[in-house]
């Protein structure tokens, strides 16, 4: 049984019966056009992770960074990265008062095999009935019209809903305006609503999201909850890569490393040190 942090147990919000709901998992299509070459937003992107967590490194959340390496996995290389998401306060308070403290954070494995990735995240204590994938591919001059790039199977295409994410679209929360920005090194910009129509370069971004939670009394509502925010995070992260264009246009794979290196080094100190203040 998982209790609310209250000591009342008429709090307690679900249970953890033996056997899980039936499944209804949600398969998200995110079609994300963009300014760039796929070679540009493969170091745009590393940089723009490694510059949001460090932003997102602050009082009880943060990003811990276990493994950065390469790796060889299913016929594909690339680059491995094993994360810990610490959650603290990011999360709603209606899932932070139903969940044990060990339950706030989360893991998450990465395979970067450029153009092709996939993430995974997951919680220990919940096993298999949390499921959250983020499969991914680019495709340079791409405005998101293919079909099926992420090969879905045909009974489950029934399920998928897909969106395509214009840049300049405001989101909430998100100080970036790419309908305002130019960048000064590669002259690109602003990118007004329906930019990408005559763009030149332009590439798009597929992502298949696969969210399951598969818990009685909140599996709807967790699902639900998850599926409504996932666009906007999305959408927030590729204004940022294309705002933050010149701060990392003309670096090389080398020196996007080394950046990653350096702010992992500099959250893990940060956690360390709140870690410390906690047990006082």
């Amino acid at each position: 049984v998982f209790l609310s942090r209250s000591s009342d147990p008429a709090c307690c919000s679900f249970v953890h019966d033996s056997t899980p709901p039936p499944s209804t998992m949600k398969l998200l299509e995110y079609r994300i056009p963009l300014p760039l070459t796929c070679e540009e937003y493969r170091i745009g992107q590393l940089f723009s992770v490694a510059k949001a967590s460090k932003q997102e490194t602050t009082g009880d959340t943060g990003v811990e960074v276990l493994l950065n390496e390469p790796f060889e996995k299913d016929g594909r290389s690339g680059q491995y990265t094993h994360k810990i998401y610490h959650l603290g306060s990011r999360l709603p308070g209606w899932i932070a008062a139903i969940l044990p403290a060990n339950m706030l954070k989360l893991e998450e494995k990465a395979w970067n095999a450029f153009p092709y990735c996939r993430t995974e995240l997951s919680n220990p204590s919940m096993g298999d009935r949390f499921t959250y994938t983020i499969e991914s591919k680019h495709f340079d001059d791409d405005r998101g019209e293919q079909e099926n790039v992420l090969e879905i199977e045909a009974k489950q295409l029934k399920n998928r809903t897909v969106t395509v994410l214009d840049i300049a679209d405001p989101v909430n929360e998100c100080l970036e305006d790419p309908a305002s920005f130019t960048s000064v090194k590669s002259g690109r910009g602003p990118f007004p609503k329906g930019w990408f129509a005559a763009a030149n370069p332009v590439m798009c971004a597929y992502k298949l999201v696969t969210i399951e939670f598969r818990y009685w009394g909140l599996q709807g509502k967790v699902e639900n909850f998850v599926t409504g925010i996932q666009g906007g995070i999305l959408a927030k992260f590729h204004k940022q890569v294309v705002c933050w264009m010149d701060e990392w246009y003309g670096m090389s794979m080398e020196d996007v490393r080394a950046f990653e290196t350096r702010l992992a080094e500099e959250m893990k100190q940060s956690i360390e040190a709140k870690a410390k203040e906690a047990k006082k």
